[in-house]
């Protein structure tokens, strides 16, 4: 209760700061608007280490140093070649990549065709990384072959791999060789990231700040801003009041909503994206009742999502399930929708009545539906969420505890699946990408390999045997409307996330799918913005 107070006092103190301030900060002296800059000051939550991709650095970092074979991502219709020249189809089975000759990596060594062949088989056979299963299972790359002229690769899987390009080659960042040949432990790497991107990372203290500058030899052009200055500020007051004071230009997290009028009344752009993420309700499907179908499905039609949405005003409601209802490669078709009397009913025919006073339903041994939902405490919105799923369950005869953990207690017991249900978000990798939805049946975290699932275990056969993208991407449906019909995560909503900055200090800012305005290409030329897609966000105001 006092964490709850003393989150609303800090909240009502940055509203009072951020209305006297009014219009005399520098941001609404002038309303003169800047595409380049010397130096940017970006406000980043979250200390990742010296962005080792073998730790829990973000994608968004990741792609300010390095680079893939194809831009932008996997989360757009159609990703552009990138340090790759040209990507072929060759059959089913095989791929040939041309790569670029005119690039160098941040430490002047020349970038090569044996950085592709490396990068690919360290991912492959070394230590797991969030990039690993795109080469290893989801899809399986066998063999990596460079032809005699040093410049073109041929990738061969062990089944159909139709979307290599539009996936793999979209995700995986290439490394130096020179540097990670023999690193035996890459978790243990402690050395400043160096990619082909368009920054360096000159500096890096921990709990403090980074810095990154401009690539000046970058190959797509050297970037708009030549300097950008990454101080941690973990506390969201702080943050903004860093934000209103001009300390920082920029904010990498979110505005919370009852923000947003004032930032706005003093000139600040709000811009808002899409997140391709999902705030979920995640049931442990390894243990009874949620190991079954219709008892999940029950749950799933229990949480009224609109009104759940309506009250917090965090996002999109997820009646359309999961993945994210704004990737490419979801199925237009799908829903969880709210059907409170369906999920009565199939609770009744489930065998679990309520035979006493208090309303909750027993199974047949006459143990009560009772169950733990864990929740960080760091996430002050989720508390509340949960607290509304524990409401709303309740009508329907499941009683739910919940438990607020701290996040380092939270983070262990969902790793140890020491919980009944859980309140998270999945980001972009989780939530948009299409391999990535057939490896979660696998790894345990959609359901797990060795957990009978008939029914989606035919259709991941099916799904390897397909051979082009189209007839790949009519199976993944079928495998989302399976999923759907009784989820192991049920989507409750779809954040939309604002960001605030001072246009007078950079206005170049332009959102990628999934990584909002805080991306690499809001540091390039427009002609490269268009080249993958990016585009101008949408703005609260003008």
């Amino acid at each position: 209760m006092k964490k709850h107070v003393w989150l609303i006092m800090c909240v009502m103190s940055l509203l009072v700061i951020l209305a006297a301030c009014g219009k005399d900060d520098k941001a609404s002296t002038d309303t003169k608007e800047t595409s380049t800059t010397d130096e940017l000051t970006l406000g980043i939550p979250t200390d990742f280490g010296p962005v080792n991709l073998y730790t829990e650095s973000e994608d968004w970092i990741n792609e300010m140093i390095y680079d893939k074979l194809m831009a932008a991502s996997p989360y757009v219709d159609e990703p552009v070649p990138w340090l790759a020249e040209k990507v072929t189809k060759i059959d089913d089975q095989n791929w040939e990549v041309v790569i670029r000759d005119d690039i160098k990596w941040q430490d002047g060594e020349e970038f090569t065709a044996e950085d592709v062949k490396f990068t690919y088989e360290y991912y492959r056979d070394g230590p797991q990384n969030r990039y690993t299963h795109h080469v290893n299972e989801v899809p399986d790359i066998k063999t990596i072959d460079i032809a005699e002229d040093g410049k073109t690769l041929t990738f061969a899987c062990s089944y159909a791999c139709p979307q290599l390009d539009t996936i793999t080659f979209a995700d995986l960042p290439i490394l130096p060789e020179h540097i990670w040949k023999d690193v035996t432990n890459p978790r243990k790497m402690t050395d400043l990231a160096v990619g082909t991107g368009p920054y360096k990372l000159t500096e890096y203290k921990e709990g403090d700040h980074y810095t990154v500058e401009a690539n000046k030899d970058y190959f797509k052009g050297e970037p708009t801003v030549q300097k950008i200055n990454m101080p941690i500020i973990g506390d969201s007051t702080a943050m903004f009041n860093a934000l209103k004071s001009g300390e920082i230009d920029i904010s990498k997290r979110p505005v919370p909503v009852e923000l947003q009028d004032s930032l706005v009344k003093s000139n600040f752009k709000l811009a808002t994206t899409s997140a391709l993420s999902i705030v979920q309700l995640g049931l442990n499907f390894t243990k009874e009742p949620f190991a079954t179908g219709d008892f999940r499905a029950a749950i799933s039609e229990a949480i009224d999502k609109d009104a759940l949405v309506n009250t917090v005003g965090a996002g999109v409601s997820g009646t359309e399930g999961y993945p994210h209802k704004d990737s490419p490669w979801t199925n237009p078709d799908n829903a969880e929708p709210f059907d409170q009397k369906d999920a009565i009913a199939k609770l009744d025919k489930l065998g679990y009545t309520a035979t006493d006073k208090d309303g909750f339903r027993e199974d047949k041994d006459g143990k009560k539906l009772s169950f733990k939902l864990i929740v960080s405490s760091g996430e002050p919105i989720y508390v509340r969420v949960a607290e509304l799923i524990k409401a709303q369950l309740k009508e329907v005869g499941i009683e739910v505890t919940v438990k607020s953990l701290d996040p380092t207690s939270y983070a262990a017991a969902s790793n140890e699946k020491n919980y009944d249900m859980y309140v998270s978000l999945i980001g972009p990798h989780g939530a948009a990408d299409p391999d990535q939805f057939v490896m979660s049946q696998r790894a345990g975290y959609l359901w797990m390999k060795g957990l009978a699932y008939p029914e989606m275990d035919a259709l991941q056969k099916e799904w390897e045997e397909a051979n082009t993208a189209d007839s790949r991407k009519e199976v993944s449906f079928k495998m989302q409307t399976l999923y759907n019909a009784q989820p192991t995560a049920i989507s409750l909503y779809y954040p939309e996330q604002v960001y605030a900055y001072n246009a007078n200090s950079y206005s170049g800012y332009v959102e990628s799918l999934g990584f909002g305005i805080i991306n690499k290409y809001s540091f390039l030329s427009k002609d490269v913005q268009k080249e993958v897609s990016a585009t101008e966000p949408n703005y609260l105001s003008k």
